[in-house]
């Protein structure tokens, strides 16, 4: 099939975009929010849009039908406003509720409010006769902590028809223009698929003046014949670019440079290509952006693509001290069944960053900031959140804005992403903390010895080597990251435990052989040392269970798998299992290793450190991004 000219790749952003990406007239109001009483798809409930409370009611996109006697309301995960976000951050004081009914008879709608505690009350209450046009006002001046604003809809003596409806603010002067980038790795079919969503909705894409989407993968996304009709419908706002694997943090990297280069007031939406995406999030996103009291980063709450009632986290941050991120923020609700009431978010949770799966990022930020390090993939997004709010950018993870995502605990971390995962946390830590390479160095070696008693060689040889380039300085970020994930990919081959094998086809191992072990008690905190320090010891023996234990994931501790010299353990991802066997000769090897490298990045952090900070500008620069995409 032969492709339109504005799917071919393209250098640069077309003239029509540059057009485009102008602040736009504002009106007297700002839609913040649409009312949805269904999903984008049926693999979400419509429960996460709109409550049935009693009676009968039928469900469409922008529509809901209620039959006599029935009570429907919007005190959901999608359906709640969230008014103590927009008091907290924006220049916003009151909100209007406005809906068409189509009603032959009486019947009420009641604007509802909850606060921190998710105690709910009534602000106001209209009876509706006959079919029209109602709204109903609030004064956001009782929500700092938290709470929210919801509707709730009853068919008294007949049938009740509720449409259009819309949460409205005080508009601003102007507009700001607003581009969404995408991301894109042989992932063609997603890619795709998160475009058509985009394109699908005529009601956001009037709001947004560009699209594009970066490919970097050899699996082109324009060869899809599903992405050749989007480009159909979008037009001229589709912009498609090609360039060579730079990861996450090259591809977000590249709208972020095309969009700031072209408007230094315009809202720039990221998006993973792999998420099913609800398209009222950006939308509410861009809106909320446009209103806040100084420029903010604006983003998305994941849910879990799996289980898509699932919330992942109300906001996260990171512990540089410890290297972890995705730390929960204060208040924050974790893996929360979004269905039921008591586990809705009703405190205002403040975040220290905002993953790249949906996150607004306004120009203005790129333009003081300057743009992400090219650390390829891992904690680019955490960086940039962390070195935004040093700047005086805060990141707001916006509630009732969500976006679905794989489930994290479906992926295994024995796998080449945990070198970046290192490196990197190790760079963003040098730049933004105190960097104490004593404690550092302790919790890397207790992390590295953890790996080698759970018989994880090459996960323990990954983390060693992400340490060992980290010294290396700056310099190993010349190339972006491409020589390095094709040299670390190889490396692990090396590692018999780093394959997955079907279940059903384990080499050497009868099924008949295999024994299942469940986890006894985790160690107590105080006791983690001294539990790992017998645990090496048993393995160093040899003075270890017999037999092959069989292992679910769930199951695989540290603690755990190392009391055996030989196991089975489930991938994370259930779709095989990895084959762990004692080595001690490895295991010598590796610790030798470590505290060889550990006793070294303990005498050259310091000097790493200011490394690292002195390059920071260049590597951040419009040049050296330039440099990379040429």
């Amino acid at each position: 099939m032969e492709k339109p000219a504005s799917v071919a790749p393209v250098d640069g952003s077309t003239v029509a975009v540059r057009k485009a990406l102008t602040e736009h007239e504002s009106s007297s109001r700002l839609v913040v929010q649409r009312g949805l009483f269904t999903g984008p798809t049926p693999l979400v409930k419509d429960d996460l849009y709109a409550t049935i409370v009693k009676g009968r009611a039928h469900r469409e996109r922008f529509v809901v039908h209620l039959e006599k006697g029935a009570t429907v309301d919007t005190d959901t995960y999608f359906g709640r406003f969230a008014a103590s976000y927009f008091q907290r951050w924006t220049t916003v004081t009151e909100v209007q509720l406005q809906f068409r009914h189509e009603n032959d008879s009486n019947a009420t709608v009641l604007l509802r409010a909850s606060d921190s505690a998710g105690n709910a009350r009534t602000l106001s209450t209209r009876v509706l006769e006959g079919s029209g046009t109602t709204s109903l006002a609030a004064t956001l001046d009782t929500f700092v902590d938290g709470g929210t604003l919801w509707a709730e809809f009853t068919a008294v003596d007949g049938q009740l028809t509720i449409r259009d409806l819309e949460w409205t603010v005080p508009a601003p002067p102007v507009i700001r223009p607003a581009a969404i980038a995408i991301c894109t790795f042989n992932r063609a079919d997603d890619c795709a698929a998160t475009v058509a969503a985009i394109a699908g909705d005529d009601g956001m894409v009037a709001g947004i003046d560009a699209v594009y989407v970066v490919d970097q993968g050899t699996d082109h996304v324009s060869d899809r014949e599903l992405f050749t009709d989007v480009a159909s419908r979008l037009g001229d706002k589709l912009v498609y670019i090609r360039q060579p694997n730079l990861g996450g943090a090259g591809g977000f990297t590249r709208g972020m440079f095309e969009v700031s280069a072209i408007n230094e007031h315009a809202n720039l939406i990221l998006m993973d290509d792999d998420i099913l995406c609800e398209p009222e999030t950006v939308l509410r996103m861009n809106a909320f952006a446009n209103v806040t009291v100084e420029p903010t980063l604006v983003g998305a709450q994941m849910l879990y693509l799996m289980n898509p009632e699932h919330l992942h986290v109300s906001a996260e941050e990171a512990d540089l001290s410890k290297l972890r991120a995705g730390r929960w923020a204060a208040g924050s609700k974790h893996d929360a069944n979004l269905l039921k009431k008591k586990r809705q978010q009703n405190k205002r949770v403040d975040a220290g960053y905002n993953a790249w799966w949906s996150c607004l990022i306004p120009a203005e930020v790129i333009a003081q900031i300057g743009l992400p390090l090219p650390l390829f993939f891992q904690w680019d997004d955490i960086e940039y959140g962390i070195r935004a709010r040093a700047n005086g950018f805060v990141t707001v993870t916006l509630p009732n804005a969500g976006v679905w995502h794989a489930d994290f605990h479906w992926k295994d971390r024995d796998d080449w992403a945990k070198y970046f995962s290192v490196r990197n946390s190790l760079i963003v830590a040098a730049l933004h903390s105190d960097f104490d390479a004593r404690s550092l160095s302790r919790q890397m070696a207790r992390d590295i010895a953890q790996y080698l008693v759970s018989m994880q060689y090459g996960l323990a040889f990954t983390m060693i080597r992400g340490i060992e380039d980290f010294l290396e300085g700056p310099k190993i970020l010349e190339d972006g990251g491409m020589a390095v994930l094709k040299s670390i990919r190889a490396e692990r081959g090396q590692f018999p435990e780093t394959v997955k094998h079907p279940a059903s086809d384990m080499p050497g191992i009868r099924s008949s052989d295999l024994v299942t072990r469940h986890a006894g008690f985790e160690p107590k905190k105080n006791r983690i040392d001294l539990v790992l320090g017998k645990r090496a010891a048993f393995q160093w023996l040899g003075r270890t269970i017999p037999g092959i234990a069989s292992i679910p994931a769930a199951e695989a501790h540290w603690w755990h798998v190392s009391l055996f010299d030989h196991a089975v353990v489930t991938d994370a991802s259930q779709s095989g299992v990895r084959i762990r066997k004692r080595d001690k000769e490895k295991a010598s090897e590796l610790s030798a290793r470590a505290a060889k490298l550990l006793a070294r990045f303990r005498q050259e952090a310091a000097e790493t450190q200011s490394e690292y900070r002195r390059a920071a500008p260049q590597l951040t620069s419009r040049e050296n991004w330039a440099r990379l995409y040429s």
